[in-house]
C-alpha cells in the first residue's frame, strides 16, 4: 500500500506504519500555550503541544507550493505569476517555460497583481490588504524609483476593475464614500492618488467586467445575487448605464468581454437554461445568439483573444465546468472545438500580446497548480511552473472517484471520495467529511495537501461533497437552500452518513465533518442533528449564528448574504433563524469541537467563533480553540497555517481512534 512505500523511501516516517494512530504522541500532553511551534500571533485553549513525529511527518506536506498564472508581459516576454518562498505569496516573472522564477514585490502581506498594459519598464498593479482585513489597498510600481505608489485612500475596500488598454487609467470598486456602498471610479495611473467617481451606487453592487478598446465604454453588471445580475453598457463620457435586455425576468450573466471591434461582447448567461451558455450579444440591436447550447454545463471563464492580422474573426477561449472538472475551448466562430487538458480545474484564461497563446492555471487533485499555456499553431501544452511538492513523489499522492447518493427527497447529490490504500472490509477506515463554503462555492478536483496528509498518512478516507446550494450543477439546484430551506443542505450531510454506513471499507462510527465559512455552520449543524453520529467537527472561520452572523458581517457585503441566507430583519427568518442557529442548539452537540479563527475576519466576524465556543464549552463539551491575531477569513501565513493544520491533524487523531 502506498504507506508502506513512504515507510521504505522516507526517513522522516516513524518506524511503525498504521497512520497517524501509531504515532507516538508523549508530546501530546502538555500544553499547546508552552509550543514552540505555536506562532506569536496564535492562542490557543484546550490544545496540547503538537508531538514531534507529527509535525516531522507534516513537515512535506506543508512544504508544497503552488504557482498561479498573473498575467504576460505587455511586450511578450515572459509571464507573471503568484507563488509563495516565505511566509506570504508574493509576485514573481518567468521568462520561460520552466524557467528560473524572479520574485519581483517583497512584502510582509501577501500581494497578488497584474501588469499595467503598454508598460515598458513592467511595472505593476498590485493589491494587498493587512492582516486578513481585506480592506484592500491598490498600488502601481515605479520602475525607474523602485517603489510602489500607493492608488487608494489606505484605509477603504477597494478592488481593482479593467484596466484601459493603453494602461493610462484602470477602474477600483471601492467603498471609501460610506463604508457601505461599493462606487466605480477612474483611476489615473500616472497619478496615483487621483481618481474620479463614475458610478455612484446606492443600495446596489455593481462590477466593471471590461474596458472597450478605443476606452468609451465598459461592460458592467448589477450583483443581486450569484442567481440574479444584470448586465449593461456603461458610457465612460456620461457615466449612464444601458441595460442589455435578457429574454427572462431573473438570470445571472457573467465574464463579460467586448469583441476586438467593440461592436458586440460575449458573456457567461443562463437566460436560456439551466446553465450558463456562452453568449454572442449585438450592441446595436441587442440580439442573444446563443453558442454552447448543446454543452449541458456551466460556462466559467471567457477570454477573448487580441486581433490576429486582418482577420475580422474573434477567436474565444472558454472553460466548462463538467462535473467539477474543468474543459478547454476554442472558439473561432462556427463550433466550439474541445483542447484536451488533465483531470483538473483551469482558471485565469489570458492570451498572449500577439493573439496566439493562451496561458492559465492548472490545478489538479494529485498535484500543487501549475501555469501552463497552449499555442494554437502547436496545441500541446507547455509547463511554465514546476512547483515543488516537498520532496514527496508525485505519484504517490491519491485521486478522487466522483460518487453520488441519494437524499432524504430522491435527489442525486455528488461527492469526490478519495480513498485511503488498505482500506477494506477487514479494516475499515475511519472518514473526513469536508464541506466547502459560499454556500454557492463547489468543491472541486483540486490539489489539497491537508486532505493528502489525511489519506496517504493517516489512512483516512475523505469525502467532499457538493451539497445542494453548490454551483456547477444548474440554477435549479443552486437555489435549492435558500432561505428558509437551508437545513436541506445538512440533511445531504445526513444521507452521505447513510452512504458511508454502506461501504463495506468504511468505519460509519468513526466520522468528521470538517469545514470552513459557511462549511463550518455546516460542520456545527451536523453535530447538532446528527449528535450520535459523528465523533468530531472542525468548525473554520464558520457561522455559528445567521442572526448575528448578518448583524455584524462588513457592510458592503450584508444585503447580498441577505438575498442568500434570507433576512434576519423579517419575522419569518427571524424565526427560522431562532431555530436552525447551532449557537440555540449546543445543548444537542455530543462530539468534540475545534473552532479556528482570525481575529480579522471581515466576512464572517470572529464574535461568531467566540459565542458557539464559549456555548459548547457550557454544555460540558470537549472545545479546542485557535485564533489568530494576524489572519482574517481563512489562514494565509505559512507559519500560521502550518501550526493550524498541524493542530487539527492532531485533533481528528485524537477523535478518530
Amino acid at each position: 500500500m502506498m504507506l508502506a512505500r513512504f515507510c521504505s523511501t522516507a526517513s522522516w516516517l516513524s518506524a511503525v506504519c498504521g497512520g497517524l494512530l501509531a504515532l507516538d504522541l508523549t508530546g501530546a500532553s502538555t500544553s499547546g500555550a508552552d509550543d514552540p511551534r505555536r506562532p506569536p500571533a496564535v492562542s490557543v485553549q484546550n490544545v496540547p503541544s503538537v508531538p514531534d513525529s507529527l509535525a516531522n511527518r507534516l513537515r512535506q506536506y506543508q512544504s508544497t507550493r503552488q504557482a498561479v498564472f498573473s498575467g504576460w508581459a505587455p511586450d511578450g516576454s515572459g509571464l507573471l505569476i503568484q507563488t509563495r518562498f516565505g511566509n506570504t505569496a508574493q509576485l514573481h516573472r518567468v521568462y520561460e517555460p520552466g524557467g528560473r522564477r524572479e520574485q519581483v514585490t517583497f512584502f510582509d502581506e501577501p500581494a497578488s497583481g497584474r501588469f499595467v498594459p503598454g508598460s515598458h519598464g513592467g511595472e505593476l498593479l498590485i493589491s494587498m490588504g493587512k492582516g486578513g482585513n481585506e480592506n484592500f489597498q491598490l498600488y502601481v510600481t515605479d520602475h525607474d524609483a523602485g517603489e510602489a505608489k500607493l492608488l487608494t485612500d489606505g484605509k477603504s475596500r477597494n478592488v481593482l476593475g479593467p484596466v484601459r488598454h493603453d494602461g493610462l487609467f484602470a477602474i477600483v470598486s471601492s467603498n471609501e464614500r460610506n463604508g457601505k456602498d461599493t462606487d466605480l471610479y477612474i483611476a489615473d495611473l500616472n497619478r496615483p492618488g487621483e481618481k474620479e467617481l463614475l458610478l455612484k451606487t446606492d443600495s446596489e453592487f455593481w462590477e466593471a467586467a471590461d474596458w472597450s478598446h478605443d476606452g468609451s465604454k465598459l461592460l458592467v453588471r448589477k450583483v443581486v445575487s450569484i442567481n440574479e445580475n444584470y448586465p449593461g453598457v456603461l458610457d465612460i463620457a456620461t457615466g449612464k448605464v444601458a441595460s442589455i435586455p435578457l429574454p427572462v425576468q431573473k438570470a445571472a450573466a457573467d465574464q463579460m468581454q467586448f469583441s476586438n471591434d467593440g461592436k458586440s461582447a460575449y458573456m457567461a448567461c443562463d437566460a436560456n437554461g439551466e446553465f450558463r451558455q456562452l453568449c454572442h450579444v449585438d450592441l446595436a440591436s441587442l440580439k442573444l445568439t446563443w453558442l454552447t447550447q448543446d454543452i449541458p454545463w456551466d460556462v466559467e471563464e471567457v477570454e477573448v483573444a487580441p486581433q490576429i492580422g486582418a482577420s475580422t474573426k474573434d477567436l474565444l477561449a472558454f472553460t466548462v465546468n463538467a462535473d467539477g472538472a474543468s474543459q478547454l475551448y476554442f472558439w473561432m466562430g462556427e463550433r466550439p472545438i474541445p483542447v484536451k487538458t488533465p483531470m483538473g480545474v483551469i482558471s485565469g484564461l489570458e492570451f498572449n500580446p500577439a493573439g496566439d497563446t493562451l496561458a492559465f492555471t492548472l490545478g489538479r487533485p494529485n498535484l500543487p497548480a501549475d501555469v501552463y499555456s497552449i499555442s494554437l499553431r502547436n496545441p500541446q501544452l507547455v509547463r511554465w511552473t514546476y512547483s515543488e511538492t516537498g520532496g514527496i513523489p508525485p505519484d504517490h499522492f491519491a485521486e478522487p472517484t466522483l460518487v453520488r447518493f441519494k437524499s432524504f427527497d430522491e435527489r442525486t447529490v455528488p461527492a469526490f471520495y478519495y480513498k485511503p490504500s488498505g482500506a477494506s472490509k477487514d479494516r475499515k477506515a475511519a472518514v473526513v467529511i469536508n464541506i466547502h463554503g459560499g454556500p454557492e462555492s463547489q468543491s472541486r478536483p483540486t490539489f489539497d495537501p491537508l486532505m493528502q496528509f489525511f489519506v496517504n498518512e493517516a489512512g483516512l478516507a475523505v469525502l467532499v461533497p457538493n451539497v445542494r446550494g453548490s454551483e456547477g450543477y444548474g440554477k435549479t439546484y443552486l437555489q435549492l437552500d435558500n432561505g428558509p430551506r437551508r437545513e436541506d443542505s445538512v440533511k445531504d450531510i445526513g444521507a452521505l452518513l447513510d452512504w458511508v454506513a454502506q461501504q463495506p471499507e468504511l468505519d460509519a462510527d468513526r466520522v468528521a465533518v470538517f469545514g470552513g465559512s459557511y462549511g463550518g455552520y455546516m460542520v456545527l449543524a451536523s453535530l447538532t442533528n446528527f449528535p450520535t453520529r459523528l465523533k468530531a467537527g472542525v468548525d473554520i472561520v464558520g457561522i455559528g449564528s445567521f442572526k448575528s452572523f448578518l448583524e455584524n458581517t462588513s457592510p458592503y457585503r450584508r444585503d447580498l448574504r441577505r438575498v442568500e441566507y434570507g433576512d434576519e430583519r423579517q419575522p419569518e427568518m427571524l424565526e427560522v433563524f431562532a431555530k436552525i442557529d447551532p449557537v440555540n442548539n449546543v445543548q444537542k452537540i455530543r462530539s468534540a469541537l475545534l473552532v479556528a479563527h482570525g481575529k480579522n475576519d471581515p466576512r464572517v466576524p470572529f464574535s461568531e467563533a467566540e459565542q458557539i465556543a464559549k456555548k459548547v464549552t457550557a454544555n460540558g463539551q470537549t472545545v479546542w480553540t485557535v485564533y489568530a491575531d494576524n489572519e482574517g477569513h481563512g489562514f494565509a501565513r505559512k507559519e500560521n497555517r502550518d501550526y493550524i493544520t498541524a493542530v487539527f491533524s492532531l485533533f481528528l487523531m485524537e477523535h478518530l481512534k
